[in-house]
C-alpha cells in the first residue's frame, strides 16, 4: 500500500491476474461439470442385431447422445505401420518433434523445450462392432478426428540426437539455443481395439452412423471403458475446481486485503486530523491564557512553551513540535504533542 492510501503496483496486478485466471479455470470448470453430467445422462446402446429396429422406432430415428462400445473394423481398406510389421489400423498419426534447450535470460537456467515440427494424419473409413463375431451389426464412425478425445496407441517411437562439434556448441551458447534431437512417433487406432464412442448416433439409409452431437456435446473416440471415461472427465472436473477456488481465494484475500488498508489509512487520517484540530485549539487556548496575540508567535515557535525555536525531531511519527526542554518535561510514556503516538527516540536539530 502506497503513502496515499493507493493499492501498489503489485497488489494491482495480483489481484487483476488472480481474478482473470479465476475467470477462466472456473468457466472451464463449468464446461467440464457440462460434459461429465451429459456423459452420465448419455443413453448406453450395445451393439446387436436389433439396433437397426430400436433406431428407426425412435423420433427422427436418432439419438442425440448414446455411448457405443465395440470393436474396431475396417470398412474397406487399412492403414499398414511404416514401423511395425503386420501393424494394421484406421487412423495413422506420424509426428515429429524437434527437442532443445533453451537459455532462460531471468532464471539463468536452460530449459526444455519441444516443438512440433511436422504432422500428418491418415484415416480410412471404419466401423464399431460388437465385440460378438456372430453379430454382423456395425456402426459406422463419421469424422472420427473432430473427436474432443481421440485416444490413439503409441505404435512407434525414436528418438535421433542431434551431432554436436565444437563450433556448433560455441554457436548454441552464443544464440541460447542447443538442439537435443528429433522425436519421431507413431500412434495408430489398430482393427481389433475395443472403442468407446459417444456422440449421436443415427439411422440414415440403412447405415447406422456415429456421428460428432449437433447439440453442443462433446464428441469421444476412446480406448477406455465408459466408466474409467467418465471418472477421467470428472477427475478433470475436481482439478479445475480446486484451482477456481485456490485463485478465487487469492483474488478475494488480495481484495480484502487491499479494503483493509485503504480503511485503515482513512481511520487513521481522520484520526489524524482530529488531533491535529484538538491541538490547535488547545495552543489557541494557551495563546489566550498568555494573552500572547496569534500573529506575533513565529512559525517556528515551539508547540507547547511558544517562546523557544523548535529543536528537535520526534521518532517514528516524524513531528517537528517542541523544543528540546519541552520534550524533556513530557511525562512518561512520552507522546507527540500533536498526534499522541509515542515516541520512541528524539533526535536534535542543529540550525546554522
Amino acid at each position: 500500500m502506497e503513502s496515499g492510501g493507493k493499492p501498489s503496483t503489485a497488489q494491482i496486478v495480483v489481484l487483476a491476474t488472480s481474478s482473470a485466471l479465476t475467470a477462466i479455470f472456473y468457466s472451464i470448470y463449468r464446461s467440464r461439470a457440462k460434459t461429465v453430467a451429459s456423459l452420465k445422462e448419455a443413453k448406453k446402446i450395445s451393439i446387436d442385431q436389433d439396433l437397426k429396429n430400436i433406431l428407426s422406432e425412435t423420433p427422427g430415428r436418432c439419438v442425440p447422445y448414446a455411448v457405443i462400445e465395440g470393436v474396431v473394423r475396417s470398412v474397406k481398406e487399412t492403414l499398414s505401420s511404416q514401423f511395425v510389421e503386420n501393424c494394421k489400423g484406421v487412423i495413422e498419426r506420424l509426428t515429429l518433434k524437434e527437442e532443445k534447450m533453451v537459455w532462460n535470460r531471468t532464471t539463468h537456467l536452460w530449459n526444455s523445450t519441444e516443438k512440433v515440427i511436422h504432422q500428418r494424419t491418415n484415416t480410412v473409413p471404419f466401423s464399431l462392432g460388437s465385440h460378438d463375431e456372430d453379430i454382423a451389426e456395425a456402426v459406422r464412425v463419421i469424422r472420427p478426428l473432430d473427436a474432443a478425445e481421440l485416444d490413439l496407441e503409441t505404435t512407434y517411437e525414436n528418438f535421433h540426437p542431434t551431432v554436436q562439434s565444437l563450433s556448433n556448441v560455441i554457436g548454441h551458447f552464443i544464440s541460447g539455443e542447443r538442439p537435443k534431437g528429433i522425436h519421431e512417433t507413431e500412434e495408430m487406432l489398430r482393427v481389433g481395439d475395443s472403442v468407446t464412442g459417444v456422440g449421436e448416433l443415427v439411422l440414415d439409409n440403412n447405415l447406422i452412423k456415429l456421428q460428432p452431437p449437433k447439440t453442443g456435446f462433446c464428441y469421444f473416440l476412446t480406448r477406455l471403458d465408459y466408466e474409467s471415461l467418465l471418472r477421467k472427465q470428472a477427475g478433470s472436473v475436481r482439478l479445475w475446481r480446486v484451482l477456481s477456488l485456490v485463485f478465487g481465494v487469492a483474488a478475494c484475500s488480495t481484495l480484502l486485503y487491499i479494503l483493509w488498508k485503504r480503511y485503515a489509512h482513512c481511520r487513521r487520517s481522520r484520526k489524524e486530523r482530529s488531533l491535529l484540530e484538538e491541538f490547535k485549539e488547545q495552543q489557541r487556548r494557551r495563546m489566550r491564557e498568555l494573552q500572547v496575540e496569534e500573529g506575533s508567535v513565529a512559525p517556528g515557535s515551539c508547540s507547547v512553551c511558544l517562546s523557544r525555536q523548535r529543536s528537535c525531531v520526534f521518532l517514528e511519527c516524524g513531528h517537528v513540535c517542541a523544543c528540546a526542554q519541552c520534550y524533556e518535561a513530557l511525562p512518561p510514556p512520552k507522546k507527540c504533542p500533536i498526534c499522541r503516538a509515542p515516541i520512541d527516540r528524539m533526535v536534535p536539530l542543529y540550525n546554522s
